[in-house]
């Protein structure tokens, strides 16, 4: 995870040659990589079970995650391994869990939906939809309970926002929030659909920041494909929540290149020629063409870091395929916390109530 950061601003010429948006950019180069290696894989039948990539929002994750410091908490939800790699999670381990074995960054027993490496931040990877966001609107609530500057950032989708959880998160958080007790940014993925139903056939109301705003939690766009936008936006209101403990939204809209998941290949509900236009707005293109005419990156520059990524996903997969699964004996290891509450005694209770 980055280090906490001066706020700086979008689309400024002379910051944009700081030596951090290069290392965005090949991070950004790095997540997509990494996420068409698993679809590789995904297809040679080495991973298992569901897998959605985030080919094409990659600006969302990297924009955001940069701006945070140690000891802040990201929640999100099944779409999550741009959020791990961003974070510094070690990507062995997390195609490893991706394969299920027992090297993964949950121990094999997770697979693409539900990674946690707490150690770097991330909270989780969540498969029901929505179900974070409450635990997330907790998080942020303990951060200042316990009197610490660190806040919570929370990713969803546009399809979250029609579950009961939502409305219960939100509820909540603006409630803390009027007491300075919630430090939290609820970030909306919003790349048009939820799995194959479009935002204007599921959401009647499609300004997804004003639907936030009921619960009396501010709120803006931003566009999900420009991480200089995304990280300008982030930067001032990182700072914001970390000062006031009071929640904000972000509604990144962005656009997924791949289908909703590895196994989403006809897409019915889109049309190609949809696809191909938002391609022209790939965010690792827009950065590489603004680092290009404002800093001088060349061809080289970038052939260098492809080459760089394509050997450390290289590396990445054949520490998956060469570990090992879970051993049987394993099976129900990790079900019950052994730190959680001891068994209360009949006669413990008994001898409370006399």
């Amino acid at each position: 995870m980055a280090k906490a950061k001066k706020e700086s601003g979008a689309a400024v010429a002379d910051p944009a040659c700081a030596p951090e948006w290069t290392e965005l950019l090949r991070q950004m180069i790095f997540i997509r990589r990494f996420e068409e290696a698993t679809e590789n894989a995904f297809r040679r039948g080495k991973i298992g079970g569901y897998l959605h990539v985030y080919i094409g929002q990659e600006a969302v994750a990297s924009g955001i995650v940069s701006a945070l410091q140690p000891g802040d908490a990201v929640f999100c939800g099944y779409r999550d391994h741009a959020q791990a790699l961003a974070l510094g999670s070690d990507p062995g381990r997390v195609m490893a869990e991706l394969y299920g074995k027992r090297t993964g960054i949950s121990k094999g027993k997770g697979g693409s939906m539900h990674l946690f490496d707490v150690e770097h931040g991330l909270y989780g990877g969540y498969g029901i939809v929505g179900g974070h966001l409450t635990l997330a609107a907790g998080a942020a609530y303990s951060f200042r309970y316990r009197e610490t500057d660190n806040i919570a950032v929370c990713y969803f989708g546009d399809g979250a926002m029609n579950i009961g959880s939502f409305h219960e998160a939100m509820n909540m958080a603006g409630l803390w929030g009027h007491q300075g007790m919630c430090p939290i940014i609820f970030v909306i993925e919003n790349n048009g659909y939820a799995m194959g139903t479009s935002i204007e056939r599921h959401s009647a109301l499609t300004d997804l920041a004003a639907r936030v705003r009921a619960y009396d939690i501010p709120g803006e766009k931003v566009d999900g494909q420009d991480l200089f936008a995304v990280r300008g936006v982030a930067d001032r209101v990182v700072r914001q929540v970390r000062e006031t403990g009071k929640p904000y939204c972000i509604e990144a809209v962005t656009y997924r290149f791949s289908g909703h998941g590895a196994a989403d290949i006809l897409q019915p509900y889109r049309s190609k020629e949809e696809v191909e236009k938002h391609r022209h707005r790939d965010p690792i293109g827009i950065l590489r063409a603004r680092l290009g005419e404002v800093c001088g990156l060349t061809h080289a520059d970038v052939k260098a870091m492809e080459e760089w990524a394509a050997e450390e996903v290289a590396k990445a997969v054949k520490f998956a395929e060469e570990s090992d699964p879970p051993a049987a004996s394993e099976l129900f290891d990790d079900v019950i916390a052994e730190h959680g509450p001891r068994p209360v005694a009949e006669s413990d209770y008994e001898s409370e109530h006399e």
